[in-house]
Parts: structure tokens; sequence; C-alpha cells
């Protein structure tokens, strides 16, 4: 696996997805091997070092350090291709010797010049977390405050304050995908996102495979406290593009009820500002404090404005039995007309609707929590997707001869 953000470096769920998978396939007997870079993680979040994760046997991670520091990513981003880390990553592969290397978030890692890694020996797949292979910015948010339905690319990278990455404009991207043997999208929509982006390459679609909560186990329960009032959950990070301005604004309209934001973002003082007394805030989670806020709400709100590529915690309210109210965008459509386990909504007004219609119907939460969780386990758990997975590696063996 060589992507470049890995828990606890890391901003969400991309690296989330990474690390679920890893651990996915070493509890079923495989080798897994992380290649991840800490100066890009410290270039986009100084402060202290956070507590690393315990992995798993089976997971080997390596943590890329510098002593340049942010200039190792920088010049990654601005040249396309690795650079203090090029040696280290190259030996690392060959001296592996892998079946499959796996490329994720590569934009501060190596860019396109790291795909070729290792030569054409391993079976080479790429998972679009993002939509860094058509955008510069990777979240198709022209300008920093509209959707993006045409290129304005120079703009819009100086607009998110970032410089212009020349390699886009001479085809080196281009040119370095051709290592790739099948490339992964997490939802049809993302896949035909990429495409109406004048991505030419196929692309199969494969969500992440979540494991469960407690195998074997009950799910966990609520937060023990028989006073607190009935809540909604939002979680993620807080920027501006995820919505939970306008989650904020629904809520006052289901006076019986609260708000939790699970999550940390340089967007966190704005929304404190608007907050009244019907919202808490409460940091980042850890995942056994998060899976218990979210068996215990209403419905998990998921109210982003820009084009995900999946929604990772759609599936993760799914998996908890939970019913999510999501915004009639993007992926979230497919999601949750596939697990028939929430409702969709518009703008404020169709938000706060559907807060006041979960709060006053425990039958209806109790169902779409029902249906949920069953379509979790026909799709999005980890006994689902793994399978799947390693068929995909397979058929491009079989393609390869």
């Amino acid at each position: 696996m060589i992507t470049t953000f890995f828990p606890p470096h890391h901003f969400g769920g991309d690296a989330i997805a990474v690390q679920q998978l890893s651990r996915g396939l070493a509890a079923r007997g495989h080798e897994v091997t992380v290649i991840h870079d800490v100066d890009a993680f410290a270039a986009l979040a100084p402060g202290p070092e956070p507590a690393e994760d315990i992995e798993p046997a089976g997971v080997t991670v390596h943590r890329l350090r510098s002593r340049l520091g942010v200039l190792g990513p920088v010049l990654t981003h601005q040249l396309g291709r690795p650079t203090v880390h090029a040696a280290r990553i190259e030996r690392l592969v060959r001296d592996g010797r892998f079946d499959v290397v796996h490329f994720h978030n590569v934009s501060l890692i190596g860019g396109p010049g790291i795909l070729g890694v290792g030569g054409p020996g391993p079976i080479k797949l790429y998972t679009a977390h993002e939509h860094w292979l058509v955008c510069p910015t990777h979240v198709l948010w022209r300008h920093a405050r509209e959707l993006c339905d045409g290129r304005a690319c120079l703009r819009c990278q100086l607009a998110h304050r970032r410089p212009p990455q020349l390699w886009r404009t001479v085809g080196r991207l281009e040119r370095a995908l051709r290592h790739i043997d099948v490339f992964l999208a997490q939802s049809a929509f993302s896949a035909r996102k990429h495409a109406e982006f004048g991505f030419r390459h196929p692309m199969t679609v494969l969500p992440p495979g979540l494991p469960d909560l407690a195998p074997g186990r009950p799910l966990p329960p609520a937060p023990p406290d028989p006073g607190a009032k009935p809540y909604f959950l939002f979680a993620g990070r807080l920027e501006q593009i995820k919505g939970a301005d306008d989650a904020i604004a629904a809520v006052r309209s289901v006076p019986e009820a609260e708000l939790w934001i699970a999550g940390a973002g340089s967007h966190e003082p704005r929304l404190r500002d608007l907050a009244g007394p019907q919202v808490r805030f409460l940091g980042r989670l850890e995942p056994d404090a998060l899976a218990r806020a979210t068996r215990g709400c209403v419905a998990v709100v998921v109210p982003s404005r820009c084009f995900e590529t999946f929604g990772l915690v759609l599936a993760e309210a799914f998996r908890a039995g939970a019913p999510v109210i999501a915004r009639r965008l993007g992926p979230f459509p497919e999601l949750v007309e596939q697990a028939q386990g929430g409702l969709l909504f518009d703008d404020v007004d169709g938000l706060a609707s559907a807060m006041r219609t979960l709060a006053a119907d425990p039958a209806l939460r109790a169902l779409l929590g029902e249906q949920g969780r069953a379509a979790w386990e026909e799709r999005w758990s980890e006994d689902a997707v793994l399978p799947r997975y390693l068929e995909i590696i397979e058929r491009a063996r079989a393609a390869r001869g």
C-alpha cells in the first residue's frame, strides 16, 4: 500500500480505508506493507506528533521522514515525482518482491512519478479516494466556492491557495497511468464523474469494506445518559465543504433534539460562532467512542456540499444500525437507495424536515436502521468486499497471462 496519509498521520476517510483494508487482508493471512509520508501530514497539520497506532501482525508500516521536512512534499507536489524519499521507496518495493502494489492517495508521496515504482512485475491497482486524477485540488470544488462543472484549473488552484502543477499540462500523468492494471472507483457516481472530466481508462467499482464493530458480540450500546436529549450526529472534517453549517441551522427547527459534532478542522471556529445551546462539539473521537455515539443517535447527518467519491460515514452509520440523512448529491443517493437506510435532502429546509420526521417516528428510525445494517453486511462489510478485491487481482493476473 503506497499512500500519502495513514493513521494516525491523516485527516479522514482515505487513510482509514487503507488501514482497514490492510488489517482485513492481514487477518486473512496476507502480508501487507504500508509506505506513507509523515512529512506531508506535518506540512498540513503542524503541531505535536500524534501517538502511533499499533498495527496487528501481518501489517508493516514504513513512515517516511526527512530532515528537509516540508520541503520534500512541496517538491513532490510541484515536480510530480518522488523527491526526497525516491530511493528509499524504490528500495522498499524492490526488496519486498510484492505480488501487488496498491496506490491510494499519492499526491504528496510521489505524484504520477511514483506509479512506475517496482517495475512491471507486480499487479498494480489504483484507488481513487478523491478526484485527484482529474482535479488538481482533489475535490472538484471550483474557486473554493462552488461545484465544478467545467475546467478553470489555474484560477481554481490559486483560489485554493495552491501553486499550479505545471506537470499536468505536459501529459506526465497520462503517461504514468499506463503502469496501472486496474483503476478502482469507490462508487458508480465517482466512476462517471471521472469519465465526465476526461479520464479515459475504465474503472472498476469497489467500495471500502468495513470490519464489524464487535464480531460475535452485540453492537455497542448508546451512551448511558438517561437524561440526555435525543441527538443527531455529524462526523467528519470540520471544513466548509462538509456542510456542518447547514446541520447547525437545521437543528434549530427540532428544539427537542441536539446536534453532536465529532471532528476537527479549520472551519471549527466559524461553526462555534454559529452554534447555539443545542450543539455539542466532541472533538476527534476514537473509533470505539464514535461507534457508541453513532449507535445512539437519531440519525447521522451528512450535508457535504462537494462531490465525494463514496462517503465512508454513511457506511459506518449503516454498520451501526443508524439511519442517515444525506444531501442529494454525489454518491449519496446511490448509497441511500442501495441501503434503503435513510432520507435525502436538497437544502436546509429539507434537512430540517427530515430531522423532524425521524425525531418523531421511532418505528421509522428502527426500520431504516435495520435495512441499513442488512445492506452493510451484504455490500460494505469486509466479508463482502475483500473476496471481490482478491477476484479483481486474479482477473488482472489472468489478463497479464
